[in-house]
């Protein structure tokens, strides 16, 4: 504003550290000290002589944020210059202008300020909106924004990951995603941000210590956060960094384009999305085998680029959140089944996910060629997988397998090797990793499972105790103690009589003493009978809603 032709005169006075404060108005005196607002961005005008007598009242402005003092003519010869108010800017005009005219060039100066600001943030925005329109891209629009910019810049999710980029070396990307990560993730005072938005301007290291500007600009779309849209200004032939001019025009870019930016991520993610629920459904037909033809399986395969002659491992877990989760949590097991593939990667290995119900499906290719070797290769896949969710939900979990697939002919029986594996792993209270063949007690009755003679030893046995309370627990307990009846009481948190007592009413009510071994064995023998028979009908009815 001294540059103005009407304040040729001026003269700064004291405050010379303080010309590069913001300046939006100018106020009487007399009006500044009859209100107690604070006068961010005010300049106060009074005339020479009411600096006479004045000096406590003065010694205010600075600390109510006023950026400067106008005397409106000559100081007073008499005055003395050292009562001058600290931290805030005075000129002296020199040759008396008046209040109007002040006010008036201050205004004009305002307004022009701000038709600018809005001509260019009109023009960024018009640029990324017909590249947007046209379906550019991601990549399209970050380089955009770079050359609006003329220094680098990027795209971070909410995650802080960067999704997109331009202008920088990939030896220098990672040390600086990371220091702009760590800036835009701290706590910052609202006074180090634009005013009106959340946008950042910081100074970050680089790699070599060397000192880059960072200006970046949240995305918000409605309530839901998306990330950050960066410039980065390198420091290097310039100390100083960029001058306020240059970072107001970084702020106006990153701030014009998180809208159109973001729209452009949602729709990424939604395609992405698509993609992934039709990758899925691929996947719960190729476990369920409920193709159409051979044909139909090959051209969907060939459309996901899914190779069907590899070999196979399958792997199940329960996709149960952790409890309190505030989000969706058919969101929360997508995302877990896509940590789940994300375990153990290889170049060689592709990975598969998707969700059945409340069970985690991961349909993994296999290097090993020999029987031994996709064993081994299995076994630690799923100790991998089975850690890395109970890190991710916080509890222990189990991660159950079949046996490999040779061919994606027999995905759909290694599936269900492991869907039942998982069951009897559950009902078991197994965690970790757990595979069908380990369960061997169990397999080898799979067969039997099915048959008149099994159902008909299951109704024998556990019918009779349908009427009891808790009666077929209490048979369960008591056999999995080895028939200890101490340590079935401790288990049941019962005193031992009572216990006594009802081992005696469950053997009166199956017509066969429970503390003979020969028949513990029977009951036992139902009771894994029953399990396998209500595992197969759950995959049965789970593979006729395809």
């Amino acid at each position: 504003m001294l540059d103005e032709t009407l304040l040729a005169g001026a003269c700064v006075i004291a405050g010379t550290d303080r010309l590069d404060a913001a300046l939006n108005w100018v106020l009487p005196l007399g009006e500044v000290l009859s209100q107690p607002d604070p006068l961010n961005g005010v300049a106060v005008y009074l005339r020479p002589e009411a600096l006479i007598g004045t000096g406590a009242t003065l010694s205010v402005l600075g600390a109510r944020g006023a950026a400067a003092l106008l005397i409106d003519g000559t100081v007073p010869p008499d005055y003395v210059r050292s009562a001058l108010p600290p931290g805030l800017a005075v000129v002296e005009l020199g040759i008396p202008v008046g209040f109007a005219a002040l006010n008036r060039l201050l205004a004009e100066r305002t307004l022009s300020q701000e038709v600018h600001v809005m001509r260019y943030s009109t023009h960024v925005h018009a640029s990324l909106a017909g590249l947007f329109h046209r379906g550019a891209g991601l990549q399209i629009l970050i380089r955009e924004v770079s050359n609006l910019a003329s220094n680098p810049a990027l795209a971070l999710d909410a995650r802080g990951n960067v999704v997109a980029q331009h202008g920088l070396l990939p030896e220098t990307l990672g040390p600086l995603a990371e220091a702009v990560c760590q800036m835009v993730s701290a706590d910052m005072p609202a006074a180090q941000r634009r005013t009106g938005h959340d946008t950042r301007v910081h100074a970050v290291t680089g790699p070599q210590h060397s000192t880059w500007t960072c200006v970046a600009s949240p995305i918000r779309l409605g309530k839901s956060f998306e990330g950050w849209v960066v410039v980065l200004v390198d420091h290097t032939g310039a100390p100083t960094g960029p001058n306020a001019h240059e970072l107001a025009r970084h702020a106006v870019v990153t701030e014009q384009a998180t809208a159109i930016i973001g729209s452009e991520m949602l729709r990424q993610r939604s395609v992405d999305e698509a993609e992934e629920r039709a990758r899925g459904d691929f996947v719960q037909a190729l476990v369920h085998g409920s193709f159409a033809s051979e044909h139909d399986m090959r051209a969907r395969a060939e459309h996901h680029d899914i190779e069907l002659d590899s070999r196979f491992g399958v792997f199940v877990a329960p996709g149960l959140v952790r409890p309190g989760a505030a989000d969706n949590p058919a969101a929360s097991m997508v995302r877990l089944a896509r940590y789940a593939a994300s375990v153990a990667p290889h170049p060689s290995v592709r990975a598969y996910v998707t969700v059945i119900g409340d069970v985690l499906v991961v349909v993994r290719t296999l290097r090993a060629g020999q029987a031994t070797d996709m064993d081994t290769e299995m076994a630690e896949y799923a100790r991998a997988m089975s850690l890395e969710l109970e890190q991710r939900r916080g509890v222990t979990t189990v991660v159950a397998y079949g046996r490999p697939a040779r061919g994606a002919a027999e995905v759909r029986e290694s599936y269900r090797e492991a869907r039942v594996a998982l069951a009897i792993a559950r009902r078991l209270r197994r965690t970790g990793a757990v595979s069908y063949g380990e369960l061997r007690s169990f397999t080898v009755l799979a067969d039997v499972a099915d048959t008149d003679n099994g159902h008909r030893l299951v109704r024998e046995v556990l019918g009779p105790l349908g009427s009891g309370p808790d009666l077929r627990n209490t048979l369960i307990a008591y056999l999995a103690e080895g028939g200890n009846v101490n340590a079935t009481a401790r288990t049941l948190n019962v005193h031992r009589n009572t216990m006594l007592a009802k081992l005696d009413r469950i053997s009166r009510m199956l017509g066969m003493d429970i503390k003979v071994p020969e028949n513990q064995f029977t009951a036992w023998l139902a009771i894994r009978l029953d399990l396998l028979d209500e595992v197969h009908g759950a995959l049965d009815r789970e593979a006729s809603f395809r």
